[in-house]
């Protein structure tokens, strides 16, 4: 497997080769700028384009509306003219609004796919479906969430998968009470917070986000730097709950579980911090020296 940091990355999970996509809470800003820079925060953003807050959010989690500069206070911000070019998209908005659409739970994926709640089930928890997000329930309970769109095109693509027993791989995992959700979607989150950004310090607090503590002090022991990347991480994914009992729930969600899983992100680190640190030595920006 490679060590290095990729936008793109597939990563070995248990009898399968999980695909990661390589986002996302938005803050609501408002910022003047000149006509020709015109900047806009999240909600104006959202309402130039007609979308709702949450379908606006998974926008730009997926790369569809990419961001502009920060505002000082580290508020997201878009320009008029990526607003102007998604709106010049063919479709637009009801392309863009297929793109975004996702279904929460069970019984709403297995309704867009086709079949019941414990087939898509098995399939998510065996790695063949990948969520996009996740929120907490009343019962404190963790609810997937899915792109509708990659279901169908899954049905489509898969469908003997749809139908039968389950091939002899699945049978291993489910033998072994694997459930590689968590796992695809930190994946899935990681890459897509990686492509948003060319900034070396940045790309490595992605990655140091996703590490257990104890983890992270091991393959960064400077407190300075780990001071760096924990001012850089990223904001919790949109969706994660506010209420602290939720909130503890939806945690363990955001770090690395598996041991193998542990290392490919220690090892991507490790590979991101050594090209900060010789940005750090070319430059009085980011990082110590």
């Amino acid at each position: 497997m490679k060590s290095d940091v990729q936008d793109c990355a597939v990563r070995e999970a248990p009898g399968r080769m999980v695909a990661t996509e390589c986002a996302e809470a938005l803050a609501p800003v408002s910022a003047d700028a000149p006509p020709q820079e015109q900047l806009f925060g999240a909600v104006r953003a959202s309402r130039e384009l007609g979308l709702k807050r949450g379908e606006f959010a998974r926008a730009v989690q997926l790369g569809l509306v990419r961001a502009g500069p920060r505002a000082s206070s580290g508020a997201v911000r878009f320009t008029r003219a990526e607003l102007d070019r998604v709106r010049a998209t063919g479709g637009f908005p009801e392309t863009l609004r297929a793109r975004v659409e996702t279904v929460a739970g069970a019984d709403a994926a297995a309704e867009v796919l086709g079949v019941g709640p414990s087939r898509l089930t098995r399939l998510a928890r065996c790695g063949h479906l990948t969520p996009v997000g996740y929120r907490i329930n009343r019962y404190r309970a963790v609810v997937w969430l899915y792109l509708a769109a990659e279901l169908r095109e899954f049905a489509v693509r898969e469908a003997g998968m749809l139908r039968g027993i389950a091939p002899p791989a699945d049978r291993e995992l489910i033998a072994a009470k694997t459930d590689l959700r968590p796992r695809a979607w930190r994946g899935r989150h990681v890459g897509l917070l990686l492509r948003r950004t060319t900034d070396p310090w940045e790309r490595a607090a992605v990655l140091a986000s996703v590490l257990p503590e104890e983890e992270l002090r091991a393959v960064v022991p400077d407190p300075a730097e780990r001071i760096v990347l924990a001012a850089l991480a990223p904001p919790p994914p949109y969706g994660h709950p506010q209420l602290p009992a939720a909130a503890a729930v939806a945690l363990p969600l955001l770090r690395a579980q598996d041991p193998d899983e542990i290392h490919w992100y220690r090892t991507s680190l490790d590979f991101a911090l050594t090209g900060a640190r010789g940005q750090s030595k070319s430059t009085p920006e980011r990082g110590p020296t």
